[in-house]
């Protein structure tokens, strides 16, 4: 990615460094390895499991520690703010194409642990958005951990990390998220799941549709960036993690989809470059 240079969001709150109370019980390193075994063995989502550890708060935005605002000076950082910038380009493009007003995001840059409006949660638990606070939370140390762990190196691996998750928001601002948890609320646990798989995979589809439409407007993506995304897509699939943590997979417990789903709803999305392409709820993915 030719990220150097361009222009850089100043939606970012960064919280590196403060010091977090959590609004439930403290988990030591121990604890948070427990914690992702038990994840990996049932196929729990790690922040619900988190939520019940600590009494699955709900923190007041107000409360929440401020970090100092506008893009970082560090590579990193900076990097991240492009992203960001970029997908703000995109997204007030596609919002003004249907008569809406594109409402950006805060990424907020933390380390270890955060607090939001979702609650207390660990960096183990990875990226995430929080709907109540309309933030992205994202602890920078997971791209190392992308590349380490999960075999995905590359600048575009990451930026499609944070795509997803603006992708959350774009569902936010769209009413989509709110649709499927009142859909999930008449279901039975395995639809609902399945529900919620689905909710995942059109994130994946919207990261390629910013990958699309910045491929197309800007000099921003170069040959093979779309790759790396693809092997990230592959690498994250339930399946594939299940497999790692306990050498089997359950299908009815997966969140975000096998690595076959996550590359071809990605795959979609940067072959489309159209939102309404990302419809999952609507066709077999």
């Amino acid at each position: 990615m030719r990220w150097r240079g361009q222009r850089e969001s100043e939606q970012i709150e960064d919280r590196r460094g403060l010091r977090v109370s959590g609004g439930g019980v403290a988990l030591g390193g121990g604890g948070l390895i427990l914690l992702l075994v038990v994840a990996a063995i049932t196929g729990q989502n790690p922040i619900a499991l988190l939520e019940l550890v600590g009494g699955g708060p709900q923190v007041s935005v107000d409360s929440q520690p401020v970090g100092t605002r506008g893009a970082p000076a560090d590579e990193l950082g900076k990097f991240a703010s492009v992203v960001l910038a970029s997908t703000e380009d995109v997204w007030e493009r596609q919002f003004a194409g249907r008569d809406r007003r594109y409402e950006r995001p805060t990424l907020v840059l933390f380390s270890d642990a955060v607090e939001s409006a979702c609650g207390f949660n660990s960096a183990a638990v990875g990226p995430f958005y929080c709907p109540l606070d309309k933030r992205l939370y994202l602890d920078l140390s997971f791209f190392e951990e992308l590349d380490r762990r999960f075999g995905a190196p590359g600048d575009f691996a990451q930026a499609y990390v944070i795509a997803h998750e603006v992708g959350h928001h774009v569902q936010r601002l769209l009413g989509i998220s709110d649709r499927v948890r009142e859909a999930r609320q008449r279901l039975p646990p395995e639809e609902a799941n399945a529900l919620s798989v689905r909710l995942e995979l059109q994130a994946d589809c919207f990261a390629g549709v910013w990958g699309h439409d910045a491929a197309r407007t800007t000099d921003l993506i170069e040959p093979g960036d779309a790759e790396e995304g693809l092997t990230a897509a592959s690498a994250i699939g339930d399946d594939r993690l299940q497999k790692r943590g306990q050498g089997y997979t359950v299908p009815e417990t997966w969140t975000h989809g096998s690595s076959e789903m996550r590359v071809r709803a990605l795959r979609r999305g940067l072959e489309s470059g159209d939102p309404d392409a990302c419809d999952m709820f609507e066709r077999r993915s």
